[in-house]
């Protein structure tokens, strides 16, 4: 089997805009894939960096050798190497793609190719639910309205609110400060939030690592009586030194990782156990055996792994591969409500998102990542299309 073609896809769907990709052989067997770029800018630079890829270093070769050609990718990218969120954007994508292949191609879900099952079914936060009211009672009502509807974790960010730009997602704090006042709603949101859903809600915040080392610790301190799940990205994750700060200084779990990319850039946030719960991003952190290197090393150093996912239900699927195939799972990221969105594209065929049930999901049993794109969905999003001569 050989790779014939790779097709690239620069949607917009709601607030987001992922890239998706369709990898696919000579045997007419095709596997799909997602860069982690969905949301945030970077859509037609990790779009291009697949397309170089495919030109160079796909077309014409064996699919099946998925280790190998991540090797290369990795040593001969040249910018991957100490590379951010746009080379292993796209290495995730192809990466991704090629599991899929090989799945379809023997019948299999892939995480049977990585050790088989743990669990049937996996617990899903819901994220997305809160950004839009700034008031406590909004923000509270929006909370208990998706209890309601089953989910018993809920994630959400105290210092952020909808982005008025149509093309965001959330405006997060800038230069690093906020105003009293606002500080202030956002220790009353949460602790109305807790409040409101009793002690069983697991509740978990996101920081974006939007405040200073000193201004998280004061904040973070303020709600320890909340028995929170997690804080993730109390700071700029690459600062391991503030992150192992933070941690040392506050009586909560800290969580980081969707901004940290393969297992070498998670090693010194291990090494200095800095956090509780680590968050690769299967779209971004090198794809999914590179997420599975990263949980093993994570459980070596006793944390837990919660996959980080932002993106189309294509993303969603992936990360249910990983939780299925990963010891020291913790909770899954979920978004369930990017599909009420007026101008959403379903660009899959069987999003993960509508098959929650009691704040749970079942892991799919159908060959590969277990899931396709919808052709009529996503073909007037084509980028580029990668052919062989």
């Amino acid at each position: 089997m050989k790779i014939r073609e790779v097709k690239i896809y620069c949607t917009v769907t709601g607030r987001l805009r992922p890239v998706v990709i369709e990898v696919i052989t000579d045997e007419g067997i095709t596997g799909v894939g997602e860069a982690g770029v969905a949301y945030g800018l970077g859509q037609t630079a990790a779009a291009g960096m697949i397309k170089e890829i495919a030109e160079r270093m796909l077309i014409g070769r064996d699919p099946s050798r998925i280790e190998a050609l991540w090797s290369e990718m990795y040593d001969h990218t040249f910018w991957a190497k100490g590379g951010g969120a746009i080379v292993f954007a796209a290495i995730s994508a192809i990466e991704q793609a090629l599991w899929d292949i090989k799945g379809k191609a023997l019948g299999v879900p892939v995480y049977e190719l990585l050790g088989g099952k743990f669990r049937d079914e996996v617990r899903v936060y819901a994220n997305g639910w809160g950004q839009e009211h700034i008031e406590v009672k909004a923000f509270v009502d929006a909370a208990e309205k998706a209890v309601a509807q089953g989910y018993d974790a809920l994630k959400c960010y105290p210092f952020a609110y909808r982005d008025p730009n149509p093309m965001a997602t959330s405006k997060h704090p800038s230069l690093r400060s906020l105003d009293k006042d606002v500080l202030k709603l956002a220790l009353e949101k949460v602790r109305a939030l807790r409040s409101a859903v009793g002690p069983d809600v697991e509740i978990m915040l996101d920081l974006s690592g939007g405040l200073t080392c000193d201004e998280t610790i004061r904040f973070c301190r303020k709600l320890e009586d909340l028995d929170l799940f997690f804080v993730e990205e109390p700071c700029d994750p690459f600062d391991v030194g503030a992150l192992k700060k933070i941690s040392d200084h506050v009586r909560i779990p800290m969580a980081v990782g969707e901004r940290l990319y393969t297992r070498y850039g998670f090693r010194k946030v291990f090494e200095a156990h800095a956090v509780d719960v680590v968050q690769p991003d299967i779209c971004l952190a090198g794809g999914l055996m590179e997420t599975k290197k990263i949980a093993a090393m994570a459980e070596a150093y006793d944390m837990r792994v919660q996959p980080h996912v932002c993106g189309s239900p294509l993303a969603t699927a992936a990360a249910l591969q990983m939780d299925a195939c990963i010891s020291n799972f913790c909770i899954q990221e979920l978004y369930p409500y990017w599909q009420t969105a007026a101008d959403y594209v379903e660009i899959t065929d069987d999003p993960p998102e509508a098959r929650v049930k009691n704040g749970k999901i079942a892991i799919p049993s159908t060959p590969g990542l277990g899931i396709n794109l919808v052709q009529k969905a996503v073909q007037p999003f084509l980028w580029a299309t990668v052919k062989g001569h």
